[in-house]
């Protein structure tokens, strides 16, 4: 995994820091087929906005969320475009399989649309 500000053409995995822009990597996505956005602490949400930039910016790549990030946050990782996460040891003993798995659907999740429905 190489850093942004040491990504070259022939990069194919970045690392995104929560304070990195990604409009840098704009019309430059091609090749890349995974990029980690950091989450250093549960309540810094800045990830969420650069995945869902990202996604904009047409990237197709496996995008994965990597730290601090809790299961309850997963739902609305998952609808911003990540495709997964990467916790530590620590906090995966902490919070079970289970309780990521009954987060997967952000569908299921949606509040709004169970409010009209």
């Amino acid at each position: 995994m190489v850093p942004l500000a040491e990504r070259t053409p022939e990069t194919v995995a970045l690392d995104l820091a929560n304070t990195d822009d990604p409009d840098l990597l704009e019309g430059k996505l091609d090749g890349i087929t995974l990029i980690r956005v950091a989450f250093p602490a549960f309540s810094d949400g800045r990830a969420f906005t650069i995945a869902r930039r990202l996604r904009m910016l047409g990237y197709k790549g496996q995008l994965l969320a990597h730290g601090h990030i809790i299961a309850d946050q997963y739902a609305m990782a998952r609808r911003v475009g990540f495709d997964g996460a990467e916790i530590s040891e620590e906090l995966a003993a902490r919070q079970p399989w289970e309780q990521w798995q009954s987060r997967a659907d952000w569908r299921a999740h949606d509040y709004q649309a169970r409010l009209r429905a």
